[in-house]
């Protein structure tokens, strides 16, 4: 049960954030950093509390008929991962108050910040794979929002960031996917458990191969590398909480969890293996051709990952043991550098190391802790770095898929670890070496300096104090293999081929730096691979805007003719494939038909002919009426009264818009029209023919003889349709709700609400004086006709989507006849409020009873009696009806409002738009150090 309430608290947390930054704003950072600790103590009890041997274990039905549940697990290794979130988090929230400005989106910063922590924290906790697949889109949206949240600057590598690791995301559901079918369950334990099964299965190569691009998206390695130095646009807690515990780990404990399955697979081994080397070696040459230290840093963490990807690629008991024991190390020093280079740039007001030299003088602690930090990354004795990389070289020399794999996969280990020795100096050195330049600078308060200082302080204390990190480790590595032991880490294991290796690194590191001159300038030779991104990402971006050409045209046309032609072509090949055609029914043919068939015919030849505006809409409306009746006829009244609502609204809007259309069409030329008629003829024989396949001579289908024989008992409606749409296929029409709600407030909150009090549109008197008699006689009427539907809904034609027509042909009337909307004067009856009550009324009730772990949709206590309706049963069916009503309702209202007033007007080609006065003074002001 601590595992629920770890996750509740950091979602109350979150919670908490926007009233606890309105009385303490940037100082919100220091309750937050408490509450990380205390979720970590609450995580420790838990694992206190539990054997050795044992993991605490959680588990609610979730999707009982696929076996999907909401399970946590912590096991030795999500604890490991839990440590560093929570720690780090602590530190990172610690660190904010000091670091945002006074003023400022402090609300925004700290619930991503937590929301982001609570992500990971689901991640390495989830016992499920469909929860880890969420939880793990949920860490590419936090950072999609994190680093979007600097400013428009931030937007491109945002968006990159969002692309890359979604992509990533899309492979691990597909692995899922391919898991739970080998498998034959979404349990993660005991998929791990049942190994042979899941090699024994054809699925097992994908399975394995989209796993490794899930990780290599999100710990950035080659070739997905590019999105994470993009990401220092970040602020700098952001990117120190991001390299740090959270985002880029993330892909690492992928491979670690998932590494019991296909650890001795040759294929796994040799991808992680070369993948992760490469990505070594190429982050720590890009390394040091930076002269930003948050970049320099950011390639150092693509480095730093590709060791540990390469490490768990080996998959040894040592290597494993090592990579556990780097990522703690990684961990500290990492979230080090990056606060103190944000305190550098607080400071210096830059973070260029031309810019900056000889800090040391001036800032002399800050000094000490970024080379403590520098020199655990380095991998210098007697740091907790050092250890780290003593067991990689260790473990990459255990290296089997070949016989030669273990000395080339060393020496290439050697090669970036003294790259990455030549990078910490250069940091170091670039920033508190040399003169000192700026003189008048000073050492920052403890309060900002003190959450950068305990990681480094805890790397120095826990090299020589390493054997207390076994316990961790080797917990961790029994969820891996049972059968390992302690890893038995030491600082001084004696002269060891390791400890050579080291003093090799340290050297080559060493001749690296002080040639550091000609060796960038050899490195900035060299393309930069990140400029392969850019290219595909602008061709994507030219070839959509190809295929939307048509659609930026003011005719009809070009919207038109591609998906007709479709129809067509469809129509075409669905004819050539189908062996037996069916034939017409005809007892389902009507005598009344064939009035309602010609009357049709003529109504479209009409519109096709005529010249004039007012005709053609006439024309229109009257074939919608007659295929109301149509539709009517054949029994089908709920399509019926749909259509016609419709219909009526369409009439309406026609009365807005008709004033800006010509009173004439202009002259049509022979060939288009008559191309234009082909076309119609050949898609209206498609749509018969489509109509014959799928209507011919049948019988009824199981499934809607289910539906038409058990709806009553199974949702106590009468009417089928309804009960189809809010009941038995209700999770589709949520679906399609939600996702038309949320559409519908962006567009709302990017044009905004065109209609306010005390505006609208004049009306004359001749026209008021009818339509305000109308709207006072007709209006009131169809409010109570709209309920009347609503309410009878579950039984007769009606419903919520077609009461909401009903009363939105009021709210149109209400503005024909008055000029403005109802309820313009208030906040209530406006297209905003309306959507968003409707779309959070449908997910929440939704979303209330599947957590209740009742059926999607069940019935409530009690019933209403009614006047012409009999007993009305108050259902969970009828409230999400409730939901639909209130959005479609706010849908008209927003459309009557948006095409009442017009659109705003979009400049032509070669318009010159008038700059911002923030732009224009800009523009007038010289820049720093211009003439």
């Amino acid at each position: 049960m601590l595992l629920v309430v770890a996750l509740a608290a950091m979602i109350a947390l979150a919670a908490a954030v926007p009233a606890a930054a309105g009385r303490l704003g940037r100082n919100t950072g220091y309750p937050l950093a408490v509450g990380f600790l205390g979720v970590g103590l609450l995580l420790a009890i838990a694992v206190l509390g539990t054997p050795g041997d044992e993991a605490v274990t959680i588990s609610w039905p979730w999707l009982p008929q696929l076996g999907v549940s909401l399970a946590l697990r912590l096991d030795g290794l999500a604890g490991l991962f839990c440590l560093l979130i929570l720690g780090v988090g602590a530190l990172i929230m610690a660190y904010c108050p000091r670091y945002l400005p006074v003023e400022g989106h402090h609300t925004t910063i700290y619930s991503l910040l937590t929301l982001f922590a609570l992500s990971m924290l689901g991640l390495v906790l989830a016992a499920d794979l469909v929860l880890l697949v969420v939880f793990w889109e949920l860490t590419t949206i936090c950072s999609f929002f994190l680093i979007a949240s600097a400013g428009p600057k931030a937007t491109k590598p945002a968006v990159k960031a969002f692309l890359v690791t979604a992509l990533g995301g899309l492979a691990l559901l597909a692995a899922v996917v391919l898991l739970t079918i080998a498998a034959g369950t979404t349990d993660l334990t005991a998929i791990l458990a049942n190994r042979e099964e899941v090699l024994a299965s054809p699925l097992a190569w994908p399975i394995g191969a989209l796993i490794i691009i899930a990780a290599f998206t999100k710990s950035a390695q080659l070739p997905f590398h590019s999105w994470l130095p993009g990401a220092m646009a970040a602020i700098t807690p952001v990117s120190a909480y991001l390299h740090a515990a959270t985002m880029v780990k993330a892909g690492i404990y992928l491979l670690m969890r998932f590494s019991p399955l296909f650890a001795d697979q040759t294929a796994w081994s040799v991808t992680l293996v070369a993948g992760g080397l490469c990505t070594a070696v190429f982050g720590a040459m890009w390394a040091l051709r930076q002269h930003d230290l948050k970049a320099l840093l950011a390639y150092s963490t693509v480095s730093q990952l590709g060791l540990l990807t390469a490490a768990i690629g080996v998959g040894t008991q040592t290597a494993m043991a090592a990579a556990m024991l780097h990522t703690v190390a990684h961990a500290l020093f990492k979230a080090t550098l990056f606060m103190l280079v944000g305190i550098i740039d607080r400071e210096a007001g830059s973070r260029d190391i031309r810019e900056l030299s000889g800090l040391r003088r001036v800032m002399p602690t800050t000094a000490l802790v970024t080379g403590l930090a520098g020199l655990s990354m380095a991998g210098v004795p007697p740091l907790l770095g050092f250890v780290s990389k003593e067991y990689l070289f260790k473990g990459f020399l255990q290296t089997d898929f070949a016989p030669w794999a273990g000395p080339v996969a060393t020496a290439v280990a050697i090669g970036a670890s003294a790259l990455t020795f030549a990078y910490g100096l250069r940091i170091f050195y670039g920033a508190f070496g040399g003169p000192t330049l700026q003189g008048r600078l000073y050492e920052p308060a403890w309060s900002f300096l003190a959450p950068a200082a305990v990681p480094a302080v805890l790397g120095l204390l826990l090299g020589p104090a390493v054997p207390v990190l076994d316990t961790v480790v080797g917990r961790a590595m029994q969820d891996i293999n049972p059968a390992a032991g302690p890893p038995g880490f030491a600082l001084w294991p004696g002269f060891t081929a390791e400890l050579a290796m080291s003093m090799i690194t340290i050297l080559a590191g060493v001749t690296l730096f002080l040639a550091q001159r000609p060796v960038e300038r050899t490195l900035l030779r060299i393309p930069t691979p990140g400029a392969l991104f850019e290219r595909g990402y602008d061709g994507l971006l030219r070839f959509g805007a190809f295929v939307g050409r048509p659609e930026r045209s003011n005719a009809t046309a070009p919207y038109l003719v591609r998906p007709v032609i479709a129809l067509v072509l469809l129509g075409g090949i669905g004819a050539l494939a189908l062996t037996d055609p069916p034939t017409a029914d005809a007892s389902t043919v009507s005598p009344l038909d064939w009035p309602v068939v010609a009357a049709v015919t003529l109504v479209v030849i009409g519109s096709v002919l005529t010249t004039s505006t007012l005709g053609a809409l006439a024309l229109l409306g009257m074939a919608g009426f007659l295929v109301s009746a149509w539709f009517l006829l054949a029994g089908a009244p709920d399509v019926a009264l749909t259509l016609l609502l419709v219909e009526i609204l369409t009439a309406i809007v026609a009365v807005l818009v008709i004033t800006g259309l010509p009173s004439r069409f202009l002259p049509r030329l022979p060939v288009p029209t008559v191309a234009a008629g082909a076309l119609a003829v050949a898609a209206g024989l498609a749509a018969t023919g489509a109509t014959l396949v799928f209507t011919g001579d049948r019988d009824i289908s199981p499934v809607g003889d289910y539906f038409l024989h058990e709806a009553e008992e199974q949702t106590g409606g009468t009417n089928v349709v309804n009960t189809i749409l809010v009941d038995f296929r209700a999770l589709d029409t949520l679906g399609e709700a939600v996702v038309l709600g949320v559409v519908a407030l962006g567009l709302l909150m990017l044009l905004g609400a065109r209609d306010a009090p005390g505006t609208g549109r004049p009306v004359s008197a001749a026209d008021g004086l009818v339509l305000q008699l109308a709207n006072r006689t007709i209006g009131p009427v169809m409010l109570v006709f709209s309920a009347y539907l609503f309410l009878r809904g579950h039984n007769e034609p009606g419903g919520g989507f077609i009461a909401a027509l009903v009363a939105g042909a009021a709210v149109a009337l209400s503005y024909l006849a008055r000029g403005r909307l109802p309820g313009s004067g208030g906040r209530i009856l406006r297209p905003a409020p309306l959507v968003a009550t409707g779309t959070l009324l449908s997910l929440g009730l939704a979303l209330g009873v599947m957590l209740l772990g009742e059926e999607f949709f069940t019935p409530l206590k009690g019933s209403l009696p009614l006047p012409l309706l009999g007993d009305l049963s108050l259902t969970s069916s009828l409230l999400f009806d409730l939901g639909i009503y209130l959005l479609v309702l706010g849908l008209i209202f927003g459309a009557v409002d948006r095409l009442a007033h017009g659109l705003p007007a979009e400049p032509e080609p070669g318009d010159e738009l008038e700059p911002e006065p923030a732009a224009a003074a800009a523009q007038t002001t010289p820049e720093k150090g211009t003439p």
